[in-house]
């Protein structure tokens, strides 16, 4: 790569095109904007999407902050796409880099700046390639996570290394909280290594061949709680599927959501999938142990704690999940309280 010019005089910027979509996004995108040795010159997002009963169209984490930061806006629906391709190439961007997009970017686009495209990844390379690694690492229970710089090619995050930042996961996390830290330290990082890289300091290293595991998008099917499974393995599901698809069982009074759960040994005449009081509240019994829902909420209604769950619901103690709902849950209890 050719060494770029000393950072310092505006003229000696790098163009840079970021495109991103999500939250992890955000912070990537305010440092790149914050940092002298870059001009931010366009930004690639996606398409405002409805959402909720009124399908209102809100726009992307990024596209929010791009706009409130006056910086120019793509929101294609396919990257891909040749008059898109065109559009960026007027940008006559130098670098391009790129966190939590969620489209696969062509050779087109790639090949475009000179100092190539890096990706900001929330994972360790080659573990968790794909959509959802900050899910599937506090599912599997990993004991360390990091983030990963790549100079992006045409596979999925299968490019040579740039850095990685890691560090030891506290087994309590949420995907929300991991995914917080993941783009903090994803930020730091990027801006500690972009003077070498602009300069043409940095040779990127190929994967590790071993070790690879791939991540998809989750769906609403997945927040699905299986009682054959270790309590422990659900408890870790909680905490990877919040706010979305969330973890859920059927019960005779509808569909409850876990919020916060943990973990308990199992006892006598434990039976998989049935509820079971545990203290003052409840508990999924399950192949391996009991999995105390801490906090829960049925559908329409307001979270609450096992415990004042309960109160109103101590019918259910004895049930089975994927029980068939009964046609409306008193509206005096406490569990049904709006």
């Amino acid at each position: 790569m050719t060494a770029g010019p000393a950072p310092g005089r505006a003229a000696d910027r790098a163009r840079t095109l970021f495109l991103g979509s999500g939250t992890f996004a955000v912070p990537i995108l305010d440092a790149l904007l914050a940092d002298p040795r870059v001009e931010v010159v366009g930004v690639v997002t996606a398409p405002d999407r409805p959402a909720g009963r009124g399908r209102t169209l809100l726009p992307t984490p990024v596209a929010l902050r791009a706009r409130a930061l006056w910086v120019p806006l793509l929101q294609p629906a396919r990257v891909r796409d040749s008059d898109v391709i065109d559009e960026v190439a007027k940008l006559r961007p130098d670098l391009g880099v790129v966190a939590d997009f969620g489209q696969i970017v062509p050779r087109e686009l790639l090949e475009l700046p000179p100092h190539g495209m890096l990706n900001v990844h929330p994972s360790l390379l080659p573990r968790h390639r794909g959509a959802s690694p900050i899910q599937a690492t506090i599912a599997a229970g990993d004991p360390r996570t990091g983030v990963t710089i790549m100079r992006m090619d045409e596979g999925l995050d299968t490019g040579p290394i740039v850095a990685i930042s890691d560090w030891a996961t506290t087994g309590a996390e949420t995907a929300p909280e991991l995914e917080s830290k993941a783009a903090r330290e994803g930020a730091a990082l990027l801006m500690a290594r972009l003077g070498d890289w602009l300069a043409g300091e940095i040779r990127p290293r190929p994967q590790p061949g071993s070790g690879a595991t791939l991540t998809r998008r989750l769906r609403r099917a997945d927040a699905k709680l299986d009682p054959g499974r270790p309590a422990r393995e659900l408890e870790r599901q909680v905490r990877a599927q919040l706010p979305w698809p969330g973890s859920a069982i059927e019960t005779a009074a509808g569909r409850l959501t876990v919020q916060r759960a943990s973990v308990a040994p199992s006892e006598p005449g434990d039976d998989a999938g049935t509820l079971v009081a545990h203290g003052d509240g409840l508990a999924l019994a399950t192949d391996d142990g009991r999995l105390v829902l801490d906090e829960v909420q049925l559908a329409g209604r307001r979270q609450l704690t096992g415990a004042e769950f309960l109160r109103g619901q101590r019918e259910l103690i004895g049930t089975r999940v994927g029980a068939k709902p009964a046609a409306a849950p008193a509206a005096t209890s406490v569990g049904a309280s709006a």
